[in-house]
């Protein structure tokens, strides 16, 4: 079952333990879309970097994208 992480420390154990983590973010339809997968490499109050399998790095805002692991 996909666990929320919501908190600073869940981001920060994700992190640490190199887990893989998805972004997800609602589509037109209202509906939650998986738009990037990857470990996270740095985290803030306003957003993660996550660097995906092929190595490249992307950010996402936490007030309106979802992280799953």
């Amino acid at each position: 079952m996909p666990q929320t992480l919501v908190k600073n420390i869940d981001f920060f154990i994700a992190a640490l333990s190199q887990t893989y983590i998805s972004a997800l973010q609602l589509d037109p339809d209202r509906m939650y879309s998986e738009v990037a997968s990857g470990i996270v490499e740095l985290f803030s109050d306003e957003q993660v970097r996550l660097r995906r399998y092929d190595g490249s790095v992307s950010h996402y805002a936490r007030d309106n994208t979802k992280f799953q692991r």
